[in-house]
């Protein structure tokens, strides 16, 4: 893998390793301290294809290849008017068009092909689809926020739980200490049997940690679902879709399929291994056998197929019987 470094001071990684690569929206990059000189005087283009850029273009690249950073960030623009949902389509078929329609706008700005055409065509979609447009981001705006807020719950709840785990810890370590120091006393200045004392405290600290045990409060169930009443995460799919659980029985029982042949019967496998039915075969390349492939089978499926049909049977017609 090369090292990280920027084409036009070319500077790396290695000799900087503070070294921030930043990326435009042509899809190039530089590093942070040649995009600041870039616009020392306000303005300035790209030093390899002479887009015109603004410091606001930039931002710090994540991925080492800056043509998928370019892909990322006409993806996020071009998804933010194009936001229709499989609801708003009578079909699946008209949305797979969509979807395919939607790629190709992106291909193409991503690739610099039919740039200028493609802009007209993102453009006249916008006039057309107003509307719909600003419903759905109104829609997904509403959607982001339910979410935060769902997130920003459950991390206070997970605050709230490490704290009652660092104080549960706490108190459990002052008691040992104080456990520990009981007994020392109790050993020091007690005229009964060592052994008797410390089996004594033993007995005396796990019927303690049962009862710290039993009375540690239940933990909160996590919410799921959003505070207008739509359910998220498994428990929607399993309760849609309910399987049958078979408690008698075997779970599969194999039947060999009847195989009606109208004609001579078929050689069976010993005979084709044994015959010399497979001499004119092609025998089988080392990678088709691993992959379960061989010559007897090839033979058996032509053998099959040449003797089916060959006898003449008249069968009675549906609805008569024979």
């Amino acid at each position: 893998m090369d090292d990280q470094a920027c084409p036009r001071c070319k500077t790396t990684k290695y000799r900087n390793p503070s070294l921030k690569l930043m990326v435009n929206v042509c899809g190039h990059a530089l590093c942070e301290s040649c995009v600041d000189l870039l616009f020392l005087k306000g303005s300035g283009s790209c030093p390899e294809c002479d887009v015109p850029l603004r410091r606001s273009n930039f931002r710090v690249q994540l991925f080492e290849d800056p043509a998928v950073e370019k892909e990322v960030d006409i993806r996020k623009r071009v998804l933010k008017d194009f936001n229709k949902k499989e609801e708003d389509f009578s079909s699946l078929n008209e949305y797979n068009d969509y979807l395919e329609n939607v790629e190709t706008i992106i291909f193409n700005l991503t690739n610099n092909i039919d740039v200028m055409e493609t802009n007209k065509r993102i453009e006249q979609y916008k006039r057309d689809n107003r509307e719909l447009i600003l419903k759905n981001k109104i829609k997904i705006g509403r959607e982001e926020l339910e979410l935060e807020e769902l997130l920003e719950e459950e991390k206070h709840i997970d605050q709230i739980r490490k704290k009652e785990i660092v104080k549960e810890e706490l108190e459990l370590k002052r008691k040992k200490i104080k456990e520990k120091e009981d007994l020392i006393d109790e050993l020091m200045f007690s005229n009964q049997d060592a052994k008797k004392i410390v089996n004594e405290f033993a007995q005396i600290s796990q019927a303690a940690a049962k009862e710290m045990e039993s009375s540690k409060p239940t933990a909160p169930p996590r919410a799921s679902q959003f505070s207008t009443g739509i359910k998220f995460g498994r428990t929607s799919q399993q309760s849609a879709y309910h399987i049958p659980i078979i408690e008698d029985g075997p779970l599969y029982t194999y039947k060999e399929p009847e195989i009606v042949v109208d004609g001579p019967e078929p050689p069976v496998w010993s005979e084709i291994e044994t015959g010399r039915y497979i001499v004119h075969m092609r025998p089988e390349t080392v990678e088709e056998r691993a992959g379960g492939y061989t010559a007897n089978i090839a033979c058996m499926r032509a053998l099959q197929e040449a003797f089916m049909g060959l006898y003449h049977v008249s069968r009675p017609e549906q609805g008569q019987s024979s």
